[in-house]
């Protein structure tokens, strides 16, 4: 009997004949046939496309074990390869968060505390972006940087998933996407080109890609002078070592989890991604049912960094990455959907996110993930609790420097 390598090789040669019969040049008559055949379905005068009908052919010269195990190892590999120029896999299948380019720190002699003279890039379904969205919008920084909204197109981005419409071009340097932005910023610049990107309009140049670091310099800033007393204080130096204790495991298990659930490309670093979600929600379940928010009853750094990926969670993180199993939501955590919807009574918060286009991005530009860009049924906010017209909170509960 045939090897299962020549079995493959024989399905691989009877698929390959099969797509070279329809590009081969051939008489009119058949042709024309043909042809009619190919509107109607590939196979068959029924209206019902089916495909080259290898399944309903196999048997005769190839067993249909043969062609199925080659085409899932082959759509496999496919789809491996797609994962790992989406999201960089180590050798468990594990999805390695790429390095940061630019590291400057706004407040240091090369990037002084001047209003005006910033710019951020920023991206609605990215919650790397959102986060900074939010402080800029807690901390009211609003009349001290601007900032674009970039769109979500991998088609129309000449290298990443970023561009500018029509509606909102660039004001910076008239770019098309942002790889033409870190382009005139790093002239020949290798690598990704992703947001944030916090840069300085008066020198041209880029501060910082990392939004930890933007998050951090945004909240030590004070861009009037005198206006520290009574500004909004993120980071308490008293809550300093909590603070900086919770983000750890947020970013970890929550913020990173996620992505590593849903790019992982094997079984064993899937499950460790998903155990990761799990223990986060289960973490933040015991501590928001004693608290108001995760460090005390003010609004802090480690709620800017956990509430991006909460209000994703259940339109597209549970469901496209399973995270945590797939099965979970947030009204299985009482506490935690209880807090969601208690931040987003928080004045500024609902003002930083388009919840519905963010949340069907991830279904039509994560290709590798949604290959036929199907966009389920997606609730509505206010399905969630989450309604843009809703009371906001007279006061925000945060902490303000002495």
């Amino acid at each position: 009997p045939p090897s299962h390598v020549h079995m493959r090789l024989c399905t691989i040669a009877l698929f390959a004949s099969s797509v070279g019969a329809l590009q081969l040049p051939l008489p009119p008559t058949r042709s024309r046939a043909l042809n009619g055949r190919l509107r109607m379905g590939i196979f068959g005068g029924d209206g019902v496309d089916k495909g080259f009908d290898i399944l309903g052919k196999s048997g005769k010269v190839v067993p249909q074990g043969a062609l199925v195990s080659t085409a899932k190892e082959s759509w496999k590999f496919v789809w491996k390869r797609f994962m790992a120029e989406l999201a960089p896999q180590d050798k468990s299948g594990t999805y390695s968060r790429p390095s940061y380019a630019f590291g400057g720190t706004i407040g240091t002699p090369a990037f002084p505390v001047e209003s005006g003279r910033y710019h951020l890039y920023l991206g609605n379904p990215c919650p790397w972006c959102h986060r900074v969205s939010l402080v800029v919008a807690l901390r009211k920084l609003g009349p001290h940087i601007s900032s674009s909204r970039l769109v979500d197109d991998p088609t129309k981005a000449k290298r990443g998933g970023w561009c500018f419409s029509r509606e909102r071009p660039d004001p910076i340097f008239g770019a098309s996407d942002l790889f033409d932005v870190y382009n005139k910023l790093s002239p020949n610049f290798e690598g990704r080109c992703t947001a944030p990107l916090l840069i300085d309009k008066k020198t041209g140049t880029a501060v910082s890609n990392e939004s930890g670091d933007i998050l951090k310099m945004l909240n030590a800033v004070d861009f009037e002078e005198g206006s520290g007393a009574g500004a909004v204080e993120l980071r308490p130096e008293a809550l300093v070592d909590e603070i900086e204790a919770a983000s750890d495991w947020i970013y970890r298990e929550l913020n990173n989890g996620v992505y590593r659930c849903g790019f992982s490309t094997t079984q064993a670093a899937y499950d460790l991604a998903s155990t990761d979600v799990l223990s986060a929600l289960n973490k933040l379940e015991a501590i928001l049912a004693e608290s108001q928010f995760i460090v005390g009853d003010k609004l802090t750094e480690a709620d800017v960094r956990a509430l991006p990926t909460l209000l994703r969670f259940d339109a597209a993180y549970s469901v496209l990455f399973r995270a945590g199993g797939g099965m979970k939501k947030l009204r299985d955590y009482p506490a935690v959907d209880a807090y969601v919807k208690r931040a987003w009574c928080v004045p500024g918060v609902r003002s930083t996110i388009d919840l519905e286009d963010a949340w069907s991005s991830y279904y039509r530009q994560l290709f590798p993930l949604n290959p036929g860009g199907l966009v389920p049924t997606l609730p509505a906010a206010r399905d969630l609790g989450l309604d843009p017209d809703g009371e906001l909170m007279e006061e925000p509960p945060v902490h303000y420097r002495l």
